[in-house]
């Protein structure tokens, strides 16, 4: 018997909560895959699963039994990878998960380009602001937009981008321009909810950094809501120059609160530590650094 085999088996049922859906997976018969771990339980003398007829979960031994074959998996894959990369070409499925906005305006014009250099390579992409876990959730790479907290991921930056506070000519003709972050709360804000302060705005002046609490008129989870509302003569917003960018250029916002400046946020790509990074993973990486060498938005 293939113990490799086995272990992808077992491994197959556990993650997927059963035998239909791993024989689905793995391209098999059910009951060749209940087969498989039957007898990966007899040749272990121990119970590995638990079966009712309503579901199925790993006893204490098959939890750890399971670590132990995705350990021994990924490591033959890598090891796969690694002949692979000084052979030939990458292949296979590349799962992505990148930030909405800049995924829709910045990334999408990328992957045909990157896609034409790698014909052997398959992509699913996942655009989501949710902060996804790779691991439990199957990722190879993501790409994050922040401040990046202590983790066990390893990073690359690709640019950095700046939240700008601007708003529409007409808007700010009309309400006038705040001179100081003090200024704020008597102002039509359009706030964006998912950033990390809230309604606390934080900037840099000639005092050095200040913390406002603003009073929104809207919020909204969507960085192009916010844009498509200034742009509208709706209010202030703060946002990134790679959602605001073009339109701070061609005069549709404009830039307001001079002498004050707000946060500056890395761009990264992220991807779980390995002590072999498969080919894939570094031929997109080493594309997205090259994209943007020059950023389009500064």
């Amino acid at each position: 018997m293939d113990r490799f085999l086995e272990m992808k088996v077992f491994s197959a049922v556990v993650e997927s909560g059963s035998f239909t859906a791993a024989a689905d997976v793995l391209d098999m018969s059910k009951a060749a895959v209940s087969r498989y771990v039957a007898e990966l339980e007899e040749r272990l003398g121990v119970r590995l699963l638990h079966r009712t007829t309503r579901k199925l979960s790993p006893t204490s031994e098959g939890a750890i039994f399971q670590v132990r074959c995705r350990e021994l998996l990924d490591n033959l894959l890598e090891a796969e990878a690694e002949i692979t990369s000084r052979s030939g070409e990458a292949s296979g499925l590349l799962k992505v998960n990148v930030p909405v906005s800049f995924g829709l305006m910045h990334l999408a014009p990328l992957w045909p380009a990157f896609m034409a250099r790698h014909p052997k390579l398959a992509l699913d992409i996942s655009l989501s602001d949710r902060v996804v876990d790779l691991v439990e959730e199957g990722f190879d790479v993501a790409v994050r937009i922040g401040q990046l907290p202590a983790s066990t991921l390893i990073s690359r930056k690709l640019a950095s981008t700046r939240l700008v506070l601007c708003a529409s000519p007409a808007y700010l003709a009309r309400r006038g321009e705040p001179a100081r972050p003090a200024d704020l709360p008597a102002h039509e804000v359009i706030s964006y909810s998912l950033f990390s302060s809230g309604e606390n705005w934080s900037f840099t002046g000639p005092g050095g950094e200040e913390t406002v609490r603003v009073l929104p008129r809207v919020r909204t989870n969507s960085g192009d809501t916010c844009r498509a509302a200034a742009l509208q003569d709706g209010g202030l917003i703060l946002q990134p120059t790679f959602i605001v960018g073009p339109d701070l250029a061609a005069g549709t916002l404009r830039e307001t609160m001079a002498g004050y400046r707000s946060l500056e946020l890395g761009i990264y790509a992220v991807y779980p530590s390995r002590k072999f990074v498969s080919p894939k993973v570094r031929l997109l990486i080493d594309f997205l650094v090259e994209a943007f060498a020059d950023p389009a938005w500064d």
